[in-house]
């Protein structure tokens, strides 16, 4: 496979190197240290807590940093343990800590396996007990107290203590990530707020940053459960940090100065960003170079379109472009499915036609094929010029326009956008495949705070002549749009390149709106391509 070059602007879409660890264990005397203390999402097996890619982004000449984290552990139990008199001991002037717990405050409070809930809230409220896990008598305190005398004893030692919020967890209510767990990443927030001092809100930058990836593409930071992140996610968790880490341009501006050149190339962001990442080499598992040959003995899923499915005549990515239909290559099983990008850019439904595209995609299908069609963005033009002639008549009717071809100089007639997504199916159906209908992917344009829709042509017109087939049809055209409403126009914004576009997405957002078509044909009723998905896809 061959790598290439490309420039992914406005966000990190996650290729980005994991590395070696880059943690110290001991803080060094005669150089700042930055102590990160929490539970697992830190620290987990080395290299799968965001403290242990830490280091990577921090001059080592300039600091130490040294991931104390202990997987398990509360806030209450990281103290009773003695995990934080140890770092303690080791804290001189000048040094930092990232505190961040939350995960394992919310478990019981006293039970004869882990005995590690804090009392909730941030009061001085207090519980005597009698500890059934250490056999000692214990007095439980609040999540805000145990993060207040973290804080003030920091202080204490001329070091400057930094708040985060928690990490975020492969959940999906409703359709959006979780922003939690309970309200610890609130308590966190309000508790830096009381003692002054820094924080990075980990919770809602992650977050953001998981909307845009999309729940199959996050699925794959998860390997293990919802709660604990692979190697690839734990330094994504560290950049996002970072991130935030450098938004906080007040009160930790020395620590900024400690940045190495890869954390020097992050773009610094609070609650609602997205991480500008440099260009980075990557081997994308859908580029031409990385797919599989079509193994004539599996189905094939034959995709058609225009440039927002299949950007340039190889879909490569060369000018920074892409369409959906190269990500949506990773979301099924190539070893019991074939799937080919037939899209072309700058092509209608009658010039995918009238160019001879459509008829090489008949002679290949076979019984037991499928494909989804998409076309609308180019349909709109002039039906007869001399540059592309590639228009079609507005609407789902039968009715006809002859012209003289100004383009190719031949006789034509020409149809209802409609019509041809109806001759398409028909002859689909004729070789035995099952067609799938898309709308139109919308355009990165708003108003009044909404996008704008298709709804009353292209997307409309689409519907219909899939309801007139009576084949599956995905409401793209909705489906992303929502999202996008969700998101945000800023961050959507980032997702096309270059930034100013308006039509054509970047990597990550072809990645979004892959997974939004995903989206739509999971939502169809018995829909057979389902079961062709990857197990993390379905």
């Amino acid at each position: 496979m061959t790598s290439f070059r490309v420039a992914v602007l406005g966000l990190l879409c996650t290729f980005v190197s994991t590395g070696a660890l880059w943690a110290q264990d001991e803080p060094v005397q005669d150089k700042p240290t930055l102590f990160v203390v929490g539970d697992s999402t830190a620290s987990n097996s080395r290299d799968l807590g965001w403290g242990s890619h830490l280091g990577k982004y921090f001059d080592a000449d300039k600091v130490a940093v040294v991931n104390r984290a202990r997987a398990g552990r509360s806030s209450r139990t990281f103290i009773t343990e003695g995990l934080w008199d140890a770092v303690l001991a080791d804290m001189k002037v000048s040094d930092f800590v990232l505190i961040q717990f939350g995960h394992n405050d919310g478990g019981l409070i006293n039970d004869a396996r882990r005995a590690r809930g804090s009392l909730p809230g941030l009061g001085e409220e207090t519980r005597e007990i009698d500890n059934l896990q250490t056999g000692q008598h214990e007095v439980v305190h609040t999540y805000g107290w145990y993060m207040r005398k973290m804080i003030a004893e920091t202080k204490a030692k001329g070091a400057t203590p930094i708040v985060l919020s928690l990490t975020v967890r492969n959940e999906w209510p409703a359709g959006r990530v979780e922003r939690g767990s309970g309200r610890f990443s609130q308590w966190a927030a309000q508790i830096a707020q009381t003692e002054s001092v820094a924080f990075v809100d980990a919770m809602n930058i992650i977050a953001d940053q998981y909307e845009l990836l999309g729940r199959v593409r996050v699925a794959e930071f998860f390997p293990i459960d919802h709660t604990h992140t692979s190697a690839e996610g734990a330094n994504l968790n560290a950049i996002l940090i970072v991130s935030g880490l450098k938004a906080n341009t007040q009160d930790v501006a020395s620590l900024q100065g400690m940045l190495s050149a890869e954390g020097q190339a992050i773009t610094p962001c609070s609650a609602n960003c997205i991480v500008k990442q440099v260009e980075e080499t990557m081997t994308a598992p859908w580029m031409p170079e990385a797919l599989p040959e079509s193994d004539p003995n599996l189905p094939t899923l034959f995709l058609i379109g225009d440039s927002t499915v299949r950007t340039g005549t190889r879909g490569d990515g060369a000018n920074g472009q892409w369409g959906w239909g190269a990500p949506i290559m990773d979301y099924f099983d190539r070893t019991r499915i074939n799937v080919e990008n037939r899209a072309l850019g700058g092509t209608s439904s009658r010039s995918y036609q009238t160019l001879g595209l459509w008829e090489k995609v008949l002679a290949d299908m076979k019984p037991g094929d499928f494909v989804i069609m998409q076309f609308g963005h180019n349909d709109s033009g002039p039906l007869n010029d001399r540059q592309r002639a590639r228009g079609t008549i507005k609407g789902n009717g039968d009715e006809t326009e002859e012209i003289d071809n100004l383009l190719t100089g031949k006789h034509e007639i020409v149809h209802s956008y409609g019509w041809y997504l109806r001759k398409y199916i028909t002859e689909a159906k004729a070789k035995g495949a099952t067609p799938f209908v898309c709308s139109l992917i919308p355009r990165n344009r708003w108003q009044d705070g909404r996008v704008n829709r298709s709804s009353e042509d292209y997307a409309l017109w689409a519907a219909q002549a899939a309801q007139a087939e009576s084949v599956g049809f995905i409401p793209l055209n909705d489906i992303i749009a929502d999202r996008y409403e969700q998101i945000g126009m800023d961050r959507v914004t980032a997702l096309y390149f270059p930034p100013r576009e308006t039509t054509h997405t970047n990597a990550c957002g072809a990645r979004f709106n892959a997974d939004c078509v995903v989206e739509g044909l999971k939502a169809l009723d018995g829909c057979p391509l389902v079961a062709y998905l990857k197990d993390r896809a379905r």
